[in-house]
């Protein structure tokens, strides 16, 4: 046991120590800080941040001259030349699309020098759509000034209902909770994992191996190596929730100061839902999300999924280290390994996300191959305690087994040189008896 903690001490220290890990620690939180920033001003800005699409319309039908309205993406102007004469004029034009509406209105068709973005065509269509359906109400005898102003914008407020009573249940923020504490799962399981078996192949091709080998068992080497680099990716981890943790209060509390927000208008806010669409209400509604988010268990559990997680596959790709006597011979086991993370975290974000009660989503969290990530997913939104308990014990197991494994590899691949490994060497090598 001795052994075993000398190795931790050294794979952490030597980690820990390195200006790059102190480095970024502290950049990281605030580069994602930054991106968002800058996305959020981007989406903010948009309208400013691009050029307008100027669209010539020939309109055979007469039902959409001057009905389409300009925006910040598109530009509408109109022509009442034939379509040859259109197409011409068009050529010689600064326009960047020519929208042909036929007679019937059945087959639309917009061409340019470029293919339109997704934008373009979504708002073209809304338009058309639009114009289409008000000329129907008109058809129809129906008044559509009327119909317009009789129109509201609902807005759903989501509650749970709980032993404790009636509690918000923003979706949105489960949402945005979910995908970040599985996105930082998957990354990390790549990054620290490929530490893991870089460091033993580092000290295989360097003969240095041979020199620890005659003073520790395999087995030890293994386990002080993940633990070590575990115990890095923990506490990189522990300091960037810390640190993102002290942000976030110091923009709450300036927030919660700037919207004259106290307790009493969180629970009428509660009791009432949010009034309109105004950036207080929108503020006061993240604020008051926030306070139902179970902070403790929530990390609690990510810091579970991450540690096991990362024991799990640091297990496969140290005996995948063993077996190899470069980096670029581990290709060929990395599709393997890294499939089901990359299918998990997929499905994760398409699927489970959308339905996080669902049998494929239940299937997913059990299998400890794939529960770290699509666990995470659900936690936001409410598990089971029956199904969470039984996810972590059958991790722990399957870290367990797949360390037993990944050990008999580990013991004879980490002397094994100037030979290239398969997978028939590796069942060889499992089997091999001590």
């Amino acid at each position: 046991m001795n052994k075993i903690l000398l190795i931790i001490q050294r794979e952490y220290l030597s980690r820990v120590k390195k200006k790059s890990f102190i480095v970024m620690t502290f950049v990281v939180p605030l580069l994602f800080i930054g991106m968002y920033a800058v996305i959020g001003y981007m989406f903010y800005k948009k309208d400013d941040l691009t050029d307008a699409q100027k669209v010539l319309v020939i309109d055979d039908s007469k039902d959409f001259v001057n009905k389409f309205k300009n925006t910040a993406l598109l530009e509408f102007r109109y022509s009442d030349q034939g379509l040859e004469a259109a197409r011409g004029e068009f050529n010689r034009s600064s326009d960047d699309y020519l929208l042909l509406i036929p007679k019937d209105k059945k087959d639309l068709q917009l061409l340019g020098q470029k293919k339109p973005g997704i934008a373009v065509i979504g708002d073209i269509e809304t338009q058309v759509n639009e114009i289409a359906r008000t000329r129907q109400l008109v058809d129809a005898g129906i008044d559509t000034a009327v119909l317009n102003a009789k129109q509201t914008q609902l807005r759903l407020n989501t509650r749970q209902i709980t032993e404790k009573g009636e509690e918000d249940a923003s979706s949105w923020l489960a949402y945005g909770i979910g995908f970040v504490g599985a996105f930082l799962i998957y990354m990390s399981l790549f990054i620290y994992g490929v530490q893991v078996m870089r460091g033993v192949i580092e000290e295989k091709t360097n003969r240095i191996i041979e020199v620890i080998i005659s003073s520790v068992k395999p087995f030890q080497l293994m386990l002080g190596k993940i633990v070590g680099v575990g115990l890095v990716g923990l506490t990189q981890f522990l300091l960037w929730i810390v640190l993102c943790l002290t942000i976030a209060g110091f923009a709450g509390t300036y927030f919660a100061k700037d919207l004259h927000l106290n307790d009493q208008n969180k629970e009428q806010i509660i009791a009432k839902g949010i009034q309109n669409d105004s950036p207080a209400d929108e503020g006061a509604a993240i604020i008051t999300a926030l306070d139902s988010i179970p902070l403790v268990y929530t990390i609690g559990t990510f810091l579970f999924y991450f540690l096991f997680g990362f024991l799990l596959y640091s297990s496969i790709f140290a005996a995948v280290g063993s077996a190899v006597d470069s980096e670029t011979e581990t290709q060929q086991f990395m599709l393997p390994i890294t499939m089901p993370l990359i299918f998990t975290f997929i499905i994760s974000i398409n699927f489970v996300i959308n339905s996080p009660d669902s049998p494929l989503a239940f299937w997913l969290s059990i299998i400890p191959f794939t529960s770290p990530i699509a666990m995470m997913i659900r936690i936001p939104f409410g598990v089971p305690a029956w199904e969470l308990i039984l996810s972590m014990v059958l991790l722990v197991g399957g870290f367990l087994l797949i360390t037993l494994v990944a050990a008999r590899i580990y013991r004879v691949g980490i002397l094994m040189y100037g030979k290239k490994a398969s997978y028939k060497e590796l069942i060889k090598w499992f089997s091999y008896k001590e």
